[in-house]
């Protein structure tokens, strides 16, 4: 029976059970999730936080993270500035990017969300305003809701991957994972 692990990546975290890096003495999952043979399905950058998904079984792995099954992953994102409807239009349509036009996203303005306080806190300027967006994209472009956001005049400064499918975050704090049911449409 295949494992499907939920895990709330903090900020800082990287993606992966090791830190190649000559001299860096970073986080990585295993200083969080002691579950032998399980692998991250998809990545978040190290400044990013939220929803990371990992399995034991490749087929599924490949499901979650391979952007052709156009699997939904929602983030939350604290933009600088105040977006007027036509920049959540450009985000609706899909933005030209570096690498190309991205897929149309779903993107609502909401509500400060009732979330966990980030470490080290996002720096407040009272000179510029901020505001939160859900946005739900179906592909995964390196850095791709930040590289979005920034195309429309309103760079990122906090991103959240709240959802990946029908798995979201509900009940799991940062650092803290648990076990999740595999969808029978999955497999």
């Amino acid at each position: 029976m295949a494992r499907l692990i939920l895990f709330n990546k903090p900020y800082g975290v990287l993606c992966q059970f090791t830190d190649g890096s000559v001299g860096a003495d970073r986080q990585t999952l295993s200083d969080f999730i002691d579950v032998p043979g399980v692998y991250p399905a998809g990545r978040l950058d190290l400044d990013s936080e939220g929803l990371l998904l990992l399995t034991d079984d490749g087929k599924l792995q490949a499901r979650i993270a391979d952007p052709r099954f156009k699997m939904p992953k929602t983030y939350l994102a604290q933009v600088e500035g105040d977006p007027d409807e036509a920049s959540l239009m450009l985000l609706r349509q899909g933005v030209r990017l570096k690498d190309g036009l991205t897929r149309p996203a779903e993107v609502e303005r909401i509500a400060d969300p009732d979330l966990w306080s980030r470490d080290p806190p996002i720096r407040f300027r009272k000179s510029v305003p901020d505001c939160w967006l859900k946005l739900t994209i179906r592909e995964g472009r390196n850095r791709q809701v930040r590289r979005m956001t920034a195309a429309v005049g309103h760079p990122t400064l906090r991103l959240v991957r709240w959802r990946i499918g029908d798995w979201a975050l509900e009940g799991v704090q940062p650092g803290e994972w648990k076990e999740a049911p595999i969808m029978s449409f999955l497999r």
